[in-house]
């Protein structure tokens, strides 16, 4: 089992580029980093995590693509990862070009964790229609992946539009889409669909959903798509857990925080489950 690791990087945090090499050299797969632009200071959607206030991290996080490119310069084998990106408040084609060009510099090893988004007053910001949003994600994946595989790529739909046109870099590889959220037909028709993979927070109820996850991809014409449990506290019979029913990466939970506070829990992830 490949097991990777993830931590919610901040301004305050190690920095992630230094995270990574640490991570490669104690033989960790990949690395995910989360994002948000901004966090309005009025809300009214409460915080996923179902605490009161929301925690000040969320309103510091890097911009993921700067950081990872940072990662890639100083790293060889890990995949570098969002984790999650949130398509729906980003421009596609700008988008898309800065994906493209993350994975030439790290020669293949992007991929993409994306999720619709929990904070309406975060969307509203950048004008997404948050009832439809999923149908923006929707789009806005399906006009990146023209972009990326297309020499004259074009798109026509509800939200993206764009006339045949040029648009380089290409990716070095297969950029690797995985949809996070909680198990429902319609996040699984979207995987089925336009995803490479289902990217769970945790791992409550993945046995229970995987026969669904499968009738949805064979609806589809296609393969099973893997299942890569994110922000996992491990332990030896969770992981064989997984293991069991299929799981060959999750991706583990380091705190975020300073070199003192990080590293003794890399090196104790390492040595008891590497």
């Amino acid at each position: 089992m490949r097991l990777g690791i993830t931590m919610f990087a901040t301004d305050l945090t190690m920095p992630p580029h230094e995270l990574a090499r640490e991570a490669e050299e104690r033989g960790f797969a990949s690395l995910y980093v989360p994002e948000h632009t901004h966090i309005p200071v009025a809300r009214e959607t409460p915080p996923p995590t179902g605490d009161l206030t929301l925690a000040p991290e969320y309103a510091r996080t890097l911009d993921p693509f700067v950081a990872l490119a940072a990662a890639a310069a100083v790293t060889e084998r890990i995949t570098l990862g969002t984790g999650i990106m949130l398509p729906a408040q980003r421009e596609p084609i700008v988008t898309a070009k800065a994906v493209a060009t993350l994975d030439r510099i790290a020669g293949g090893r992007v991929a993409l964790g994306i999720g619709y988004g929990w904070n309406a007053e975060e969307g509203a910001d950048h004008g997404v229609p948050w009832k439809r949003r999923r149908a923006v994600v929707r789009e806005h994946v399906l006009a990146m992946r023209e972009l990326w595989t297309r020499d004259e790529a074009s798109f026509a739909g509800e939200f993206v539009s764009f006339e045949p046109s040029w648009s380089w870099p290409k990716p070095a590889g297969h950029v690797p889409v995985l949809l996070g959220g909680a198990p429902g037909p319609t996040l699984f028709a979207h995987i089925a669909e336009y995803g490479d993979g289902w990217m769970p927070i945790g791992g409550a109820g993945i046995r229970e959903a995987l026969p669904d996850l499968r009738r949805a991809c064979a609806d589809a014409g296609r393969d099973m798509v893997p299942v890569v449990p994110f922000g996992t506290v491990p332990s030896a019979e969770k992981l064989d857990y997984y293991a069991s029913i299929g799981v060959e990466e999750v991706v583990l939970r380091v705190p975020g925080g300073g070199r003192d506070a990080v590293l003794p829990v890399l090196d104790g992830y390492a040595r008891d489950h590497l």
